[in-house]
């Protein structure tokens, strides 16, 4: 076997032969996949195939390209990643590219550099075959695939069900994930507004950035929910455009709940730099009223340290503490001034 004829063991995650819904046992190359299902086809019988492959290189994909007929673009797409979430037609053949979630466990939104960590994974989808390419370590199908294979009716509905499976799978983690940035959101909010504490921005935009990340691994989705149910009719049956109906209300309301975030969340920003304005206001009065009261006994020090030989009561014995006293009683007046009008 050739890098150019079939993916290595570690790229290949699975390949799966599915015939009436039911998986076909046995070790298989997605080049045998593929003669094995045309076997079975010949036979009047359904079947298709379901390669997984794991962050392939560009040798390893242009054969599994050659055995499934591939379009270059979209291959060039599957190796290179970082795609926006889209959906393409390339003759009979659908290449969906999702973006995944994962939520990243932390103790503080204050420590931590990141709370959402994205993956993706594309779909190839033609009349007997499914090409799924992942990339990220938390993207991982192999719940889904078990799921699917204990349900032959669903796989009855052929590849495009694996597709709607995989597709709900991202979904619902979309959904997980923001029910749980929720938490993060309300500590911050608290934190923000908390009397007594000085405020810090710096996780309010952290926090605003990982929404964002979130936001447009989520959003763009819609259109691709849309096309699938009015472009592709011819290759997507009515009972799957149900299904897919139902996924893309999720992704509806998961892009919604984060457009809600991030809207709250540039309020928070606005607060809190309003907030910090108002602490530097209160700091700056301060430091003028303590300045105030500090200019009068300095003032006063100024004029009798000039040392001339003629000034009032230079040689009187009170002097000195009338002078002494005189600052005490003027910087405390000014002290209780300062106190009323809330400047300290």
């Amino acid at each position: 076997m050739t890098a150019l004829q079939d993916p290595t063991p570690r790229v290949l995650v699975d390949c799966g032969v599915y015939a009436d819904g039911e998986r076909i046992p046995g070790d298989f190359t997605p080049a045998g996949a593929r003669a094995k299902v045309r076997e079975i086809e010949a036979d009047g019988r359904e079947a298709f195939v379901w390669v997984g492959l794991h962050q392939p290189g560009q040798a390893q994909m242009q054969g599994v390209a050659a055995t499934f007929q591939l379009h270059p673009l979209s291959v060039e797409d599957a190796v290179q990643a970082h795609q926006r979430p889209k959906l393409e037609r390339y003759d009979d053949t659908l290449f969906l590219a999702l973006k995944t979630v994962n939520y990243v466990p932390h103790e503080s939104t204050v420590l931590p550099r990141e709370i959402v960590e994205t993956g993706e994974i594309m779909i190839f989808v033609g009349k007997n075959f499914v090409v799924t390419v992942r990339h990220g370590e938390h993207s991982g199908l192999a719940d889904v695939r078990k799921r699917l294979d204990s349900n032959p009716a669903q796989m009855r509905l052929g590849p495009f069900a694996v597709m709607h499976a995989i597709a709900d799978y991202v979904v619902d983690r979309y959904v997980e994930v923001t029910n749980l940035m929720e938490s993060d959101i309300d500590v911050i909010e608290e934190a923000a507004f908390a009397p007594g504490t000085r405020t810090d921005v710096e996780p309010i935009y952290q926090l605003k950035r990982e929404v964002v990340e979130l936001r447009r691994a989520v959003a763009p989705l819609s259109v691709p929910f849309d096309r699938m149910q009015t472009d592709h009719r011819d290759l997507i049956s009515k009972e799957l455009r149900r299904y897919l109906r139902d996924v893309a209300d999720h992704q509806t309301r998961a892009a919604e709940q984060i457009a809600g975030y991030d809207e709250l969340l540039s309020s928070l920003v606005q607060a809190a730099l309003a907030r910090v304005g108002m602490q530097q206001n209160t700091d700056m009065r301060k430091m003028s009223a303590w300045a105030g009261i500090v200019a009068v006994p300095t003032m006063i020090a100024g004029i009798y340290g000039m040392n001339f030989d003629y000034m009032p009561a230079l040689h009187w014995v009170f002097s000195y503490p009338l002078v002494i006293a005189g600052m005490g009683v003027i910087s405390a007046l000014l002290y209780r001034a300062f106190r009323r009008n809330g400047w300290l």
